[in-house]
């Protein structure tokens, strides 16, 4: 069982870090540097053996289109830095993922501009890369976004990790990314493009567990050494409309360390084996998986 990492924006604000929109987690990054990197070793402290890069937000969707001209590289830079520091100083081996968020707009694959990925995405890559140990395609709605991705990633040989959000609102139906598309044919798409894990993430816990039923079965089926991850969300089911980091939505309160503990143990049962949290979810959930599952 692997150990990863919870959310970052709720809790810089929660450790007094500049926090707003539209810039979201990015914001901390130029202006208090050192909060991103306490909450990374606060991660690490509760017992993640794997930390994510804080380069969520920093998209022109977020930061705007000119200042990620300007300083889009820089940024990025300096969340790969900062992660890497955190997990230098760690008495264990700690491994960074680099984030590599929806180009332009979480949960909106309809915003998709292919003709713009290597623009958006190449100052992350080059800004990251000599901090990673992985490449994490993260809250990823459509196959078409992970494939174009992934077509322009360095020749590296570092893994690539792939994570996709579901639609909230498929409780009990065929599970699917918020495109519409079976998470069957996501899973398909992504064991022939190599990926060395595949993950849900930003969704509420109870479409997760059908995803990961398919997700084992379709990787069975190829004879395809993959991990399956989770880390979900501790909102409400998000409909249709919603909006990924538009703004900080109230928390289920039946998703407190020991609730949200209910739903990791049931994912592991169903073949999950690399578990953390995405919004919502902080340290003291980390340390709750890392007591029990680890």
């Amino acid at each position: 069982m692997v150990i990863l990492d919870g959310g970052m924006g709720r809790e810089l604000q929660r450790s007094g870090a500049p926090f707003r929109q539209p810039e979201w987690s990015a914001l901390a990054l130029s202006e208090a540097p050192e909060k991103v990197q306490g909450v990374h070793s606060a991660y690490i402290e509760a017992g993640a053996d794997v930390i994510t890069s804080n380069s969520y937000a920093v998209v022109p969707f977020h930061i705007g289109e000119a200042r990620f001209a300007r300083e889009g590289l820089q940024l990025a830079t300096v969340a790969g830095e900062l992660a890497r520091r955190a997990a230098d100083a760690a008495p264990r081996p700690v491994r960074v993922a680099g984030s590599l968020p929806p180009l332009f707009g979480s949960y909106r694959p309809d915003l998709f501009q292919p003709e713009r990925v290597a623009e958006v995405l190449t100052p992350l890559l080059q800004g990251l890369a000599p901090s990673v140990d992985l490449w994490l395609a993260e809250t990823q709605s459509a196959i078409a976004e992970v494939r174009a991705i992934h077509a322009h990633l360095p020749a590296d040989g570092k893994p690539f990790w792939v994570s996709f959000t579901l639609k909230d609102e498929d409780v009990d139906a065929t599970p699917r990314l918020r495109s519409g598309e079976p998470v069957a044919d996501a899973v398909e798409a992504v064991i022939g493009l190599g990926v060395a894990s595949v993950l849900f993430n930003c969704s509420q816990p109870e479409v997760i567990g059908d995803a990961v039923d398919v997700a084992r079965a379709v990787i069975a089926r190829h004879n395809a050494d993959i991990a399956i991850g989770v880390y979900a969300n501790a909102f409400p089911p998000q409909p249709k409309e919603a909006k990924a980091n538009d703004g900080l939505d109230e928390l289920r309160e039946d998703l407190d360390p020991p609730g949200y503990l209910v739903w990791a143990k049931g994912w592991r049962e169903r073949g999950a084996n690399m578990i953390g949290g995405c919004c919502g979810i902080g340290p003291e959930h980390i340390a709750e998986l890392k007591r029990h599952l680890a």
